[in-house]
């Protein structure tokens, strides 16, 4: 899942509109395709700038704490979308290494808490989490399922914790006291990836699927809206599905020139290799939930039809955090990582201000008002933020490259 100065400091968002004439290829019945049409080309940008006063981890090195304060993560570590919840945990991990570096006398601890993304098995992690006494923050949890099962249980404990990437609508409207999001929702998400499909990418007719998670479903429905007449069909599938041809054969009869899929990587990616291997040749859009080196490696070739839509900042395209997290973890940063890191530097300055306790860090988040790297932070009564951006991203020559901001 942007504050208007981070979008407005894209200097190549106009590269959008560089857009190649003429429509993708269309679908025909028997699982061949149409005439062939040239894949939209959208140049890549290379730079986004951050904000001068941007609050860093290390903050002034004056922080003081008790050793046993303590943030945590929880959220996948392992599962099939794992890669999504390892991204989040290393940008974390990266932020309280630098901060403890730079303030001895303020060492937190960080720990993790594995859910395997699943919202069954998160409810016994989270109970664990907000029962450690000394864990005052907590950034997660990834998936909006989890987070919809676990968020009374915050709740009753008085815990704060931002999630970096669940962006179902309906979290922010349980009245929870202690969920910030620290990135767009799929309100923003969804009619921004439906005006992407149709003007950028010149998509005439786009079936939409959408799994069955609430991440999933909340997508689908925004985005099925902001396609309007260019709907040419909805489907849904499940999740741990292997099998998509009952689908495919409805999109090839639907004559659609692009799909829109509303879910995780580990379906999404045999979704679009199959859909290749049926003779489709139109575009194949995902969202931030497919988006992940993962998602190429599983789906092979057939990733070269990709698209994606984020709310969520490239954070390979900022130096001195490219270059901090790929010494530490000996990979760019995926889908997610700035967000976490960004979350976990908001509670690390609450705690360097001396908000140790989990009722005045709670209100310091609360109350919150400063630049991270990948965008403003200042959140409302429910805990959305205000202005956030959703970028657009492509596969090429094997990677997934960020090409601007598609809408806010």
């Amino acid at each position: 899942m942007y504050s208007q100065r981070i979008a407005a400091s894209v200097a190549v968002v106009a590269a959008l509109g560089l857009l190649v004439s003429g429509c993708a290829n269309q679908a025909t019945t028997g699982g061949s395709t149409g005439s062939s049409s040239t894949k939209v080309d959208i140049p890549a940008i290379t730079k986004v700038d951050v904000p001068a006063n941007a609050v860093l981890p290390a903050g002034d090195g004056k922080g003081k704490c008790q050793a046993t304060t303590t943030i945590g993560y929880v959220g996948a570590e392992t599962g099939a979308n794992a890669a999504l919840g390892i991204n989040i945990y290393n940008g974390v991990q990266l932020a309280v290494d630098q901060h403890n570096k730079a303030n001895p006398d303020c060492q937190v601890q960080f720990t993790k808490f594995d859910t395997e993304g699943d919202p069954q098995k998160a409810t016994g992690p989270v109970t664990q989490v907000v029962n450690t006494e000394a864990i005052v923050g907590v950034v997660g949890l990834p998936f909006s399922g989890e987070s919809k099962a676990t968020g009374n249980i915050f709740e009753q404990k008085g815990l704060v914790h931002i999630t970096p990437s669940a962006t179902n609508p309906d979290l922010t409207k349980n009245g929870w006291k202690t969920f910030f999001r620290a990135l767009g929702n799929d309100s923003v998400q969804g009619p921004a990836a439906a005006k992407f499909a149709t003007d950028k990418l010149k998509a005439k007719k786009v079936y939409l699927v959408q799994d069955d998670s609430d991440y999933g479903i909340g997508l689908g429905t925004a985005t099925s809206k902001g396609l309007g007449s260019a709907l040419a069909g909805t489907d849904k599938v499940t999740t741990g599905q292997k099998d998509f041809s009952a689908v495919i054969s409805k999109i090839i009869n639907a004559k659609a020139d692009a799909v829109y899929y509303a879910g995780y990587y580990a379906e999404g990616a045999p979704f679009d290799q199959q859909l290749v291997n049926k003779g489709f040749k139109g575009t194949f859009i995902g969202p931030d939930g497919a988006k992940d080196d993962q998602f190429i490696k599983q789906a092979g070739d057939a990733s070269s039809n990709a698209f994606f839509t984020c709310p969520c900042i490239p954070g390979e395209l900022i130096p001195d955090f490219e270059k901090a997290y790929k010494a530490a973890f000996s990979a760019e940063p995926g889908t997610y990582s700035i967000e976490g890191y960004d979350s976990a530097t908001v509670l690390l300055s609450g705690i360097d201000k001396g908000k140790t306790s989990r009722a005045d860090l709670l209100s310091y988040v609360k109350s919150y008002d400063a630049d991270g790297l990948s965008k403003h932070y200042k959140w409302d009564a429910t805990g959305e933020l205000a202005t956030p951006a959703v970028y657009g991203y492509k596969v090429q020559d094997g990677k997934i490259l960020p090409i601007g901001v598609i809408g806010k």
